[in-house]
Formats: structure tokens, sequence, C-alpha cells
């Protein structure tokens, strides 16, 4: 690699393929020894607050009192013992660990590094990439059975994108084969293929990524013969991002889509993510709320642009701060008319329930509400106008369970081969919530703007 990493460490690995456990080592190596994030900004944020809230210090008299030399010098101690100890002690020891264990190199991830890897890049995926890290996720496909995508693919391709902090074997779990498990049981010659990226970029950068990626596959394998694509949460919107630049750049997988589904994804944004940073905003000048909005900021861009479901580049890249605006300024994104799109919605509430709470309809599945989830927004511009038939609402679902729930694979099933079921269409409405008793005064303000 032409440039080393500011530590100047012994290997930095910065390729298309996927992090060894030796990567993982040298990353967290790299994590230890670094200020990260603005860290020595916090700990003196931390000290100002003490000296005014427990001091009754103003805030020009903690400013001074800390440029007292030697408090400086105290502070100056303590930040650099701690930097000492992860740069003299905990990186030299995961060093050693590569250093006795060569084969690590050579050694794929086992799935409880997949999940502390995949939940690094969603918080840090954009400093990781700065920084090249070699944590740092490259954009790759999977097939059905955990391997890199390898040879000669055809026939119909169902790609599924996962959601932030998630990886590509996050579609299954013990008691529940997953969508695409349920997908090769209906016909031959299907082939599931699963992303895995970096969730902390942009949306929109990612969706670009994948455009480009899905514009190769079909380059190298020209017996493929239609694309599907199945997204969860972030994943959902990070398709419509790649369907939005495919379509601008005239890449030709575009034309070979025909289907769109999105379960539980963010489409006008989610809640918690706006909801903290509305908490931010508006009390920011109570006693340790600065600090806690500080600590707040430290996340990925990738999760900022889950506030509204921002997945165009410029929707983002005018503004002055990185953060953005508690406004939704995003530009429309319509769904491609040609493509078949569903969209899947879960709720924690159960459908047997005689009064659904206001908070729990607000939230939906905890992260994403129902509307949201179903592209439904007070705004004409921003309304992803679906028949009802091409929407589903499953109850007593929450977040990280409606990807792979069996009763969800059965939808989609239905949605993707009509013709293998004569109740298809009463399939969706066992599941429906009627729209036109959902309050949506349920979903104003803070949730939805």
């Amino acid at each position: 690699m032409p440039s080393l990493t500011p530590l100047h460490e012994t290997y930095c690995k910065w390729d298309r393929t996927p992090p060894s456990q030796a990567d993982v080592l040298e990353g967290l190596a790299q994590l230890v020894s670094t200020s990260l994030l603005g860290v020595h900004d916090v700990v003196q944020i931390i000290h100002r607050e003490v000296l005014q809230t427990t001091f009754g210090m103003s805030d020009q008299q903690s400013r001074r009192f800390l440029k007292i030399p030697r408090i400086e010098r105290l502070q100056q101690w303590s930040y650099n013992t701690l930097q000492k100890y992860g740069r003299y002690f905990l990186a030299p020891s995961l060093r050693r660990i590569i250093e006795q264990f060569p084969t690590l190199h050579d050694k794929p991830l086992t799935p409880t590094l997949h999940f502390l890897v995949g939940a690094l890049n969603g918080v840090l995926g954009d400093y990781l990439l700065k920084h090249q890290n070699p944590m740092a996720l490259p954009m790759v496909l999977y097939d059905h059975y955990g391997a890199l995508q390898q040879g000669d693919i055809a026939g119909r391709v169902v790609i599924f994108v996962h959601g932030l902090c998630m990886n590509h074997t996050d579609w299954t779990n013990r008691n529940f084969g997953g969508i695409g498990e349920r997908l090769l049981a209906q016909r031959d010659h299907n082939i599931m293929l699963y992303l895995n990226y970096n969730t902390g970029r942009r949306i929109s950068a990612n969706g670009r990524s994948l455009a480009n990626t899905l514009e190769d596959l079909i380059t190298r394998n020209p017996r493929i013969t239609s694309i599907d694509l199945i997204g969860h949460s972030m994943g959902g919107l990070v398709s419509r991002s790649s369907l939005f630049y495919g379509k601008q750049n005239m890449h030709q997988w575009t034309h070979m889509v025909g289907n769109l589904v999105c379960i539980g994804s963010p489409h006008h944004g989610a809640v918690l993510e706006r909801f903290g940073f509305a908490l931010q905003d508006r009390l920011g000048s109570f006693p340790f709320v600065k600090l806690i909005g500080h600590l707040v900021n430290i996340r990925s861009n990738g999760i900022l642009d889950l506030r509204h479901g921002s997945v165009r580049d410029d929707d983002w890249e005018h503004l002055e701060a990185r953060i953005g605006l508690m406004d939704d300024n995003r530009k429309p994104a319509p769904l491609p008319s040609h493509i078949s799109t569903f969209f899947v919605a879960g709720t924690v509430e159960h459908e047997n329930q005689k009064k659904s709470l206001k908070a729990l309809s607000i939230i939906g599945d905890y992260l994403v509400s129902v509307k949201s989830a179903l592209g439904e927004h007070p705004n004409p511009r921003f309304q992803l106008k679906l028949p009802d038939s091409h929407k589903a609402v499953f109850h007593g679902l929450n977040h990280f369970e409606i990807q792979y729930h069996s009763s969800v694979s059965e939808q989609i099933t239905r949605w993707f081969y009509p013709e293998h079921d004569d109740y298809a269409c009463l399939g969706v409405q066992t599941h429906m919530i009627n729209m036109q008793n959902y309050d949506p005064t349920d979903l104003t303000g803070i949730v939805e703007t």
C-alpha cells in the first residue's frame, strides 16, 4: 500500500478482501493507541462541567482555572497515562499475538468477530475508513453458505442488504432459516447473495458502491437473467440509493431488477436518531447535557443519515456542520416505476390489543415507525406511493426479528411467486393494519417532520 497509517504500523491492509482475524487484532491495536474522536476534548468538557455545577464557577472562570499551569500539567499527565497504556501495553500485546500466530492472516472472521466488526463499522465506520484502519469493511458479496461469491452464476439472483451495525450472517437465526432458505425452496436456479459493507459510511456513498458492485457482477456473469433486492432497515435505503445512482449512471443492471423489498426501513427517518438529535438541540444549555451532546455527536455519518432517511449526496453535502439540521431538507428519491416494490413494517403491538398506546404507535418496531417503514409522509413530495397489496405490517415483531421471521419470509415468497399461491392477496391482508384507522397525529413533530 502506498501510504501507511498515522502510526506507521508494521502493516496496513487496504484492499477489497474482507478482514482476517489478524486484521481485527491490528485494527484494535490502532484504535487503542490513537486519540480516538477527540477524547481529550471530551475530558476537557467533563472537567468544565464539574467545576460549573459542583463548585459554581462560570464558564469563563472554569476555563481560566483549567489554564492554570499546575492544573494543565495534571490533566496532561492523566491523558498521557491513558494514551501510554493503550500505546505501550495493549497495542503491543495485540501485535505479539499476530506475530506468534501468523496463520491468523489467513483465518476468516468467526461469527462473533463478524458481529464485533460489523458493530464497530456501524458506529465508527467513517473514522475507520478515514484512518485506513484494517477493520474498515469493504463491500463484498457472500453466497448462501457464507463463502465469498466466486465463480460463474446464472439465472435469477437475489441480493440481501443488511442494516446498521449488522452483517451478512444476520438473515437467519437458530429458529428460522430465513428468507433466502424459503426462496431457494420455490424454484431451481435461484442464487442468494448476501452483501456485507461498512454501515458507518454515508448511505448515498454505499448506494453508489452497491450500484458499481452490481454492474460489475452482471458484467462478470452475463448469464444472470434478473435481480431482486431485499434490504433490512438501512439496507432498504442503500438499495433505493443504488437504484437512484444506477439509473443516473445508466447502469445495465437496473434494467434487470424485478423486485425491491424493504423490511423495516426508515424511509422517512428513524425515531430514536431524530429524538436524540432533538433532545441534544433543545436541552443543550442544561448541566451535563452539553457533555452528552458531545458524546452523541460521536456517531458515524451512516447513523446521521438515518435521521430523515437520506439516500442522495445532495441531502447532506451542502450542510455546514457534519451533524446536519433538525429540518428535513431531503431531495425526493422516487421509486423506479418499472420495479415491483414492497414495504414491510413491524410493530411491537399485538393484533388483539384493544387500544394502541401512542408511544408504541410512534416507535413501531422500537426503532422505525410504521408510517416511516411504509413510506407514508404528510408531504406529497416525499410519499413513496405503493398499493395496499404491496404493503404488510407484522404485529408482535421488533426491529431485530423481522428480517428473518417465518411469517415475513412467507409473505415475500407470495409476492415473488404469486402463481404458486392462490391465496397470495389474502395473505397480505391478514398482516395489514387498516391505515385509514391509523392516527396520523401519532407521527408529527419530532417523530415525523
